[in-house]
């Protein structure tokens, strides 16, 4: 028999069991598959240049699904938008997820890595550093600026080199604040250089024509010396691509003010782009 202390632990005892859950999946670290593509995947120095950008995924290639997580790391010189790819992973699908890769202006050409781990899983994808390209469009890549930026777009779609307005959606930028204006978008320029013309395409394509969604009523401004100037004032316009010529100066910074839409609701700019002449 039992003396009544030990009884009354394995009394105590026995309900514990009851409390653990059971969890129809399989250790995250079983039978996960990691890949990585493009490799290489190239990385220009600039803010807003379009490059680094890798698709992640893991495959679950056993009996039953699971819960991983994907453990993200990178050499110093490299800047990731995450650290970590958690999922629930169904047998036999590949379940993936983005990752952008930036580096800070001016760093040097060389290769670097991504490091991508699911348990004892690994993979070391390479990052390749290019030099700054040359570029007749001196706004290419550099630092967009915006009054707002929807959350559905990204603040350097209007300067990513994407002029395909039917691309809309994965490419542009358009405001956050529905009916209200003035807004404005454009580029801050690292250092005085010397354009002439400027070519804007707002929405113009058989789905979003300028028509209906374009912006209607905006002035184009260049900045000298802290100080904006309009080169151009457009009102009740309805065309997508527009060009705006001028006497060659040197200026710092490029932006459009958009008085109103044609929708009267946001403004849409698909590219913006400036020339030496």
């Amino acid at each position: 028999m039992l003396r009544p202390s030990l009884r009354r632990t394995a009394v105590l005892a026995a309900p514990l069991a009851l409390l653990v859950p059971a969890v129809a999946v399989a250790s995250s670290n079983n039978h996960v598959e990691i890949s990585a593509t493009p490799q290489p995947v190239e990385v220009v120095p600039l803010p807003c240049f379009p490059s680094g950008k890798l698709t992640l995924g893991m495959t679950n290639t056993g009996r039953k699904a699971t819960i991983a997580d994907m453990r993200i790391s990178a050499d110093p010189a490299l800047t990731l938008s995450r650290h970590q790819f958690s999922s629930y992973l169904p047998t036999n699908q590949l379940v993936k997820a983005p990752l952008e890769i930036t580096v800070p202006r001016g760093t040097a050409p060389a290769t670097h890595d991504v490091d991508l781990s699911v348990g004892r899983d690994y993979l070391k994808v390479p990052v390749v550093i290019q030099p700054v390209p040359a570029r007749d469009n001196v706004l290419l890549g550099e630092q967009a600026v915006a009054s707002s930026t929807n959350g559905d777009m990204k603040l350097c779609g209007g300067v990513d080199g994407n002029t395909d307005s039917a691309q809309w959606g994965a490419s542009g930028w358009h405001d956050a604040t529905k009916g209200v204006f003035p807004d404005t978008y454009g580029v801050d320029l690292l250092q005085p250089t010397t354009i002439g013309r400027i070519v804007l395409q707002t929405l113009d394509s058989a789905k979003y024509p300028a028509s209906v969604m374009g912006i209607r009523d905006f002035d184009v401004q260049v900045r000298s010396n802290g100080v904006w100037s309009t080169v151009q004032e457009f009102r009740g316009n309805v065309t997508g691509l527009l060009t705006v010529t001028f006497a060659p100066r040197a200026v710092d910074g490029v932006q459009v003010v958009v008085h109103d839409s044609n929708d009267h609701g946001y403004s849409r700019i698909i590219e913006l782009e400036a020339y030496g002449n």
